[in-house]
């Protein structure tokens, strides 16, 4: 398995300095930064986080059944879109703001979105483009061309083959991986969910199968090879536990209020039962970082269905989403799903269009960008971990105090009274997520006025104030952390 990189050459490469200067000698003091509180993310992980938003698209012979979960047992024939465009997709989810895209290259029903000389349940024997198409090939070509990443997911439920339970169903799997892996890419997430096992087509057998999901697919086996197939830019494994990205525990839309990107996984399969709320929160002392995913489809079922064209969420909804997901420190994954002439229907665009118009104008100005800011405590007095360093629009600097001191107060001057919905925060996880609970107030009345408070932060943090309120000056207060608190940015709209 990969290797969690602890990411610290940028903090421990170089030493921050103080100087005071008498009238003999200039004294030079080292202030050391911070040591990481580990778990830390991977650099993979890191740019994985700084990704924010994702998109998903389901599409395959169930677009055509009007089924969520086919059987397996439906004609290749039946897969004909008249209109696909792989670029349309990419370039409406580009314009509303993802960076990634994940493709369902195949489904529970086992069918192949490309084709795969493994298996006749194949886009090869569709009517699309006589037999010639490659959806997998045109997704990725559609991603590389508008400088969007790209992921895939291969079910490992797989209704149509007769040989699903049994140990050579395991050698077809990862046949189809190393098809994929080696014929596209690169990637930078591979996803795969617990539907493992239940009725299916089965080669004809029509039955219900159960697996062993701890050890039937030997995880550990499969995702080493793939990482052997792709060994640079690391690809990111996405399941229930990890190894590398978590479920959230639900296809809601939300993460935990509390959202720790650490958790202590005994498992790598998927589907194991109870663990819904551990995922959804993470665990304060969890020993590997494997951050939340929050996915979620645009409309009630995953797959284009035309009686849920009225069905689409709003953009409010969306931008209610987002607050719940990259609002709490999570990335998310919004499933869009193509329709049957294979573009994304009119009403998704639209609601895509509204929610990036939504997102424009809440966020446009940053009313603390380059704000004087007080710090009641700073790192060893240095420049380098004071205050200032959350205002300055450099990700890379931060504000700290020193060892053992796991409270402090930033006071923020926006300069006049202005009107406050949203305070965003972002600790620098690099070394650590740290932030147990922390309170907002503003300043009005000639008194500090608390408006919020909440526990964590981890990647980012934005907090949508009950009500909003005109000030001049903001106060945060973190009031508890496992060590001291490491904030690289404070931004006001």
């Amino acid at each position: 398995m990969k290797k969690y990189s602890l990411l610290l050459a940028a903090a421990l490469a170089s030493t921050f300095l103080s100087c005071s200067t008498s009238s003999t000698n200039t004294a030079v003091q080292a202030v050391a930064p911070p040591q990481p509180v580990l778990p830390v993310p991977s650099e993979a992980q890191m740019a994985w986080h700084e990704m924010e938003m994702n998109a998903f698209i389901h599409f395959t012979t169930n677009t055509f059944t009007d089924l969520e979960w086919g059987y397996g047992d439906e004609s290749p024939a039946i897969f004909n879109p008249s209109q696909l465009d792989a670029e349309q997709w990419v370039r409406t989810l580009k314009g509303a703001g993802f960076k990634g895209v994940i493709l369902t290259c195949k489904h529970h029903d086992g069918f192949a979105l490309w084709p795969s000389k493994y298996t006749e349940h194949s886009v090869k024997n569709s009517p699309y483009k006589d037999g010639e198409g490659d959806v997998v090939k045109e997704v990725a070509d559609a991603c590389q061309k508008y400088g969007m990443k790209f992921g895939v997911y291969l079910s490992p439920w797989d209704r149509n083959r007769a040989d699903y339970g049994n140990p050579s169903y395991i050698a077809y799997y990862r046949n189809q991986l190393e098809e994929i892996f080696t014929s596209y890419g690169p990637f930078f997430e591979m996803w795969f969910d617990g539907a493992n096992g239940g009725d299916g087509y089965y080669g004809g057998t029509r039955e219900t199968r159960r697996i062993d999901r701890a050890t039937y697919y030997n995880w550990p086996a499969t995702l080493r090879m793939v990482d052997q197939l792709q060994p640079s830019p690391e690809v990111l494994f996405f399941s229930d536990a990890g190894p590398d990205i978590r479920w959230v525990g639900n296809e809601k839309g939300f993460v935990g209020e509390t959202n720790w990107n650490t958790i202590s996984n005994d498992t790598l399969y998927a589907g194991k039962a109870g663990i819904e709320d551990l995922l959804n929160t993470g665990s304060a002392d969890g020993d590997k970082w494997i951050p939340g995913e929050v996915d979620v489809s645009i409309r009630p079922g995953w797959f284009y269905h035309a009686k849920e064209d009225s069905l689409v969420k709003t953009p409010e909804k969306l931008f209610e989403i987002y607050l719940t997901s990259v609002g709490r420190g999570s990335t998310l994954l919004l499933n869009v799903p193509p329709d049957k002439r294979g573009l994304i229907h009119e009403n998704d665009v639209e609601a895509l269009k509204g929610w990036r118009q939504l997102l424009d104008e809440a966020f446009k100005t940053n009313l603390a960008a380059k704000a004087k800011v007080k710090a009641d405590t700073f790192r060893g007095k240095a420049a380098a971990y004071a205050g200032a360093n959350v205002t300055d629009g450099d990700k890379e600097t931060y504000w700290a105090t020193d060892d053992g001191v796991t409270s402090g107060t930033l006071e923020l001057d926006l300069g006049k009274v202005q009107l406050v919905k949203y305070v965003l925060l972002q600790e620098y996880i690099k070394l650590g997520q740290r932030v147990k609970s922390f309170t907002v107030d503003v300043w009005q009345d000639n008194a500090w006025k608390p408006v919020a408070d909440a526990t964590t932060i981890g990647y980012k943090r934005i907090l949508k104030l009950e009500q909003p309120s005109a000030t001049d000056k903001i106060r945060i207060n973190f009031t508890d952390a496992r060590a001291n608190p490491v904030i690289s940015n404070i931004e006001v709209y």
